[in-house]
């Protein structure tokens, strides 16, 4: 039998499920903000890991995978611990935007946040301390904007830290099939969870505002995976017979102003001159053709068919190698 499990005054004892709020701060009424918090404490010892979700605020498919895994976590068939957030990023969820409208910060730029800073650095803190660093791995679900784009998982740590090989694993069994492996800006808590030993993921469940239902079977999927091939579940975790991992991105970019025609669709894996999109004057003539420059595979595109010159109309994944 394992011990409590507690984030502040909310507490689970073995066996059991908890759910509560946390007060994070006030609102310019002195309403209080609060923040959800779940925990599942298995009957067995095990591993924790920490799952979060709506980091930027108008993120939804995050939360619906939470959701789904926290109706099928058993206390009483768990062995090792789960803590979920919900809702990280409380104001900007509430503005139904990015960042935050209380500071004007992207949450996942303020971790491990600070005691005395803006709104989204204290309550990065308080996350960072009582929650995340009670963690053996964390996973921080993310979606893509508002571009249409691959489901993917993002390893955010310097690829020369021991850490490293742990958070490629993580994603590899997370099982989504396409990896991006490129160091991530300051303050992403997928760069800084691993500073403190504990590796960390970042999945993008496709792009575009609302839940998607395909991205979030994937995510559900990819978070079952990790419960059972780190132990927390009984079973085999279900992964594609190959995986790629690409290093960063290509703009593809309209040289002519006018209406885009995809000849290519995402995850197409292409070659070196490959088609990728027309962009046409508004009765349809091609007034030039976007190739691939190099092997990549069509991670986005522009979420309008509507372009200018030099604006882009998709990215590609670059130095494709196979996992």
């Amino acid at each position: 039998m394992g011990d409590v499990l507690r984030v502040e005054h909310i507490r689970a004892d073995p066996g059991r499920t908890a759910r509560g709020y946390l007060d994070i701060a006030e609102l310019r009424d002195g309403t209080p903000a609060r923040l959800p918090v779940a925990l599942v404490n298995g009957v067995q010892d095990g591993p924790t890991f920490y799952l979060q979700s709506i980091s930027d605020g108008d993120e939804m498919n995050g939360l619906a995978v939470i959701r789904q895994i926290l109706k099928r976590l058993d206390p009483g068939a768990l062995a090792g611990q789960v803590i979920a957030v919900p809702i990280v990023n409380v104001h900007a969820f509430q503005a139904h935007q990015a960042f935050s409208p209380i500071d004007g910060k992207k949450m996942n730029r303020c971790f491990p946040g600070r005691k005395d800073g803006t709104s989204s650095e204290r309550i990065a803190h308080r996350l960072f301390q009582n929650a995340v660093l009670q963690a053996d791995f964390c996973v921080d679900l993310h979606q893509g904007g508002i571009r249409p784009m691959v489901d993917e998982v993002r390893v955010r740590v310097d690829r020369r830290k021991r850490i490293h090989r742990a958070c490629l694993e993580l994603a590899r069994i997370f099982g989504i099939g396409y990896i991006l492996d490129s160091r991530g800006p300051d303050g992403q808590l997928a760069r800084c969870a691993p500073d403190e030993g504990i590796p960390t993921i970042d999945p993008e469940l496709g792009g575009c505002p609302g839940w998607d239902a395909t991205s979030i079977k994937k995510g559900v999927t990819g978070v079952e995976n990790l419960l059972k091939h780190y132990g927390l579940l009984k079973g085999e975790p279900i992964l594609p017979e190959e995986q790629f991992v690409v290093d960063g991105f290509l703009s593809l970019l309209a040289n002519r102003g006018g209406f885009v025609n995809y000849r290519a669709r995402l995850y197409d894996h292409l070659r070196k001159g490959d088609a990728v999109a027309d962009v046409t004057d508004p009765f349809g003539e091609v007034l030039e053709t976007l190739v691939a420059p190099e092997e990549s595979i069509f991670w986005s595109h522009a979420l309008r068919p509507a372009v200018a010159t030099g604006e882009c109309v998709g990215t590609l994944g670059k130095n494709v190698r196979s996992l």
